[in-house]
């Protein structure tokens, strides 16, 4: 029965996506589907999301009455930096977990959603095409009840399961509406792909962390290797190191090294993305290290051996268990903000 009513979902929202379609939406840029007043874009989405891709998170939203476009890009913004992600499964192949296209895909989802054809799109579709990939996520949103508010939460949840997940989508959602608060710090990191919103308004992050974490998520989905500086392979530290020398501060090579070189943070102050944050049994034993991409506990990382470069959740709070080590604490390589302290015995750079 729930297959059927999943199917039902689908034809329905099939005949509205038709048409929108004989309502004049014949490219990626031509004119909407008519429907309600849609939420004008702010100046972080304008910034993070390319023309087309707004385009079409606007018009496949309309295919599905209640669902906001702002929760497409932001899907759209984790899993590919809306199509700008080079990382392997974004406009090619698949990801380690077998996820396909800008909206990361698995093949049985992305066929049970991927018709009918949207205008612009392909036959047969394709995940990798972004007309049929986010009009399919709009499918799989709405079929999950992300046309009513009360349901949006849970159909993110459905879309990808994880708390974090659908937190950092839900983040970027509410930057992407233009009545969503501006100035630094309220809207995230103007554009990073995987970046969520930012900490205190007046505590804007540096340019060096922006770049720095530009690199470390599109190196998603790469393998680890341990004592690896890229570009085939990073361990935790190298991951670091690399990423911020590419955006012209240099870092030790070990996690303990990058840890001792401080600045730290003062012990409960609030993350920002770009922020290192350390994990081991003691501050005198870090075993790793990895870069926040949202102050709500997101980290990009290289784990472990066997494991690829991934994002996912830390508990932000000094001291909790992670695994089996502690999060010891954050430094800030690139620092924007006051406050910041050298510990006893630390080296600056």
């Amino acid at each position: 029965m729930k297959l059927v009513a999943a199917l039902l979902a689908i034809l329905a929202l099939g005949v509205v996506a038709a048409a929108g379609g004989a309502l004049g939406m014949g490219s990626l840029t031509g004119p909407l589907p008519a429907g309600p007043a849609i939420p004008r874009p702010s100046r972080a989405a304008l910034a993070a999301i390319p023309a087309p891709y707004l385009h079409l998170y606007q018009g496949a939203a309309r295919t599905c009455p209640g669902l906001p476009w702002t929760v497409l890009a932001g899907i759209g913004t984790v899993e590919s930096g809306n199509g700008r992600s080079l990382s392997p499964g974004v406009r090619w192949g698949s990801n380690p977990a077998g996820a396909e296209g800008p909206m990361q895909f698995e093949p049985a989802t992305f066929a049970l959603y991927a018709r009918p054809v949207p205008p612009g799109g392909r036959l047969p579709p394709s995940p990798y095409d972004p007309a049929d990939a986010i009009y399919a996520a709009a499918r799989d949103l709405c079929a999950n009840g992300g046309g009513k508010a009360a349901g949006l939460r849970q159909a993110v949840y459905a879309y990808n399961h994880a708390d974090w997940y659908v937190a950092e989508v839900l983040a970027y959602a509410s930057s992407y509406s233009a009545s969503a608060p501006t100035g630094p710090g309220a809207a995230g990191r103007g554009g990073v792909p995987g970046a969520g919103p930012g900490g205190p308004a007046g505590w804007a992050p540096s340019p060096a962390a922006t770049t720095a974490l530009r690199y470390a998520l599109a190196q998603v989905g790469k393998p680890y290797r341990w004592g690896g500086e890229g570009p085939t392979g990073v361990d935790c530290s190298g991951l670091t190191q690399a990423a911020y020398r590419t955006a012209g501060v240099s870092l030790p090579r070990t996690a303990q090294a990058q840890f001792a070189a401080g600045p730290h943070l003062p012990r409960g102050a609030p993350l920002r993305p770009g922020d290192l944050v350390f994990f081991g049994s003691f501050t005198a034993g870090v075993q790793h290290v990895g870069l926040v991409v949202h102050p709500s506990g997101v980290m990009v990382d290289a784990p472990h051996p066997g494991a690829v470069v991934r994002r996912e959740w830390f508990p932000p709070r000094p001291g909790a268990p992670w695994g089996g080590e502690v999060y010891l604490g954050a430094t800030d390589p690139a620092p924007a903000r006051p406050g910041l302290v050298h510990l006893a015995g630390s080296r600056s750079r």
